[in-house]
């Protein structure tokens, strides 16, 4: 006989928690071992139960869902932490991946959904509803054109733009920066003034985030 999946359910709203516990109530490879509103709830409940997974909420009081589940990634790596929040934004999932998540879903997901990730979740996988794969593509979609317009924009300036970009950046005045490549300060003038055009940027502080972004130069 298949042992049953142990489960602790975090929410700070008790009904969230029957809720959930209803859906799951008749899924007899799951069995419900515990509940917590809080972290301090928690950490008692898992000093007498072992779970193998915990359906974590993000938003608790004192520290959050985010928070805990780094927590519980290094102190109990061998459990597993499937986030069910209301929060479907990219910041909050891909925190909630950063910190160990192996799952994130919707509070409005439907009974199988969630029965299908824990599963999935169990067996050693990660698991994502559609609107939130969606969001982590569209994110990653922009982030890569992202990045080829700034490798394009790049590409537009010539290897002596590029000296001058990292010598601003780097916080050196025209007058040295005309002095170490022997070129006039007007020359080094008219070279800001076709770096900032070329990369569609405003001022000299807008070009040393520039070069610290894309790793012109390291702090």
């Amino acid at each position: 006989m298949m042992s049953k999946i142990k489960i602790i359910l975090v929410d700070d709203h008790e009904i969230v928690r029957d809720g959930i516990k209803s859906l799951l109530f008749n899924n007899e490879n799951i069995e419900i071992i515990g509940e917590a509103s809080n972290r301090e709830e928690l950490l008692k409940s898992l000093k007498s139960n072992t779970p193998d997974l915990i359906i974590m909420d993000i938003s608790l009081p004192g520290k959050s869902g985010i928070e805990i589940t780094e927590e519980l990634t290094e102190e109990y790596p061998a459990i597993k932490v499937l986030i069910l929040s209301m929060f479907t934004e990219e910041e909050f999932i891909f925190n909630s991946i950063k910190a160990g998540a192996k799952g994130y879903l919707p509070k409005n997901s439907k009974q199988e959904d969630l029965e299908r990730a824990i599963n999935i979740i169990q067996n050693g996988e990660e698991f994502f509803s559609p609107l939130i794969s969606e969001v982590v593509m569209k994110s990653y979609i922009r982030k890569i054109r992202n990045e080829k317009n700034i490798n394009s924009n790049q590409n537009n300036l010539s290897a002596r733009e590029l000296e001058i970009l990292k010598l601003v950046a780097e916080g050196i005045s025209n007058k040295e920066i005309s002095e170490k490549l022997f070129i006039s300060i007007r020359t080094v003038e008219t070279h800001k003034s076709h770096i900032l055009q070329k990369l569609n940027l405003k001022s000299t502080v807008d070009l040393v985030k520039y070069a610290i972004k894309n790793e012109i130069i390291k702090l």
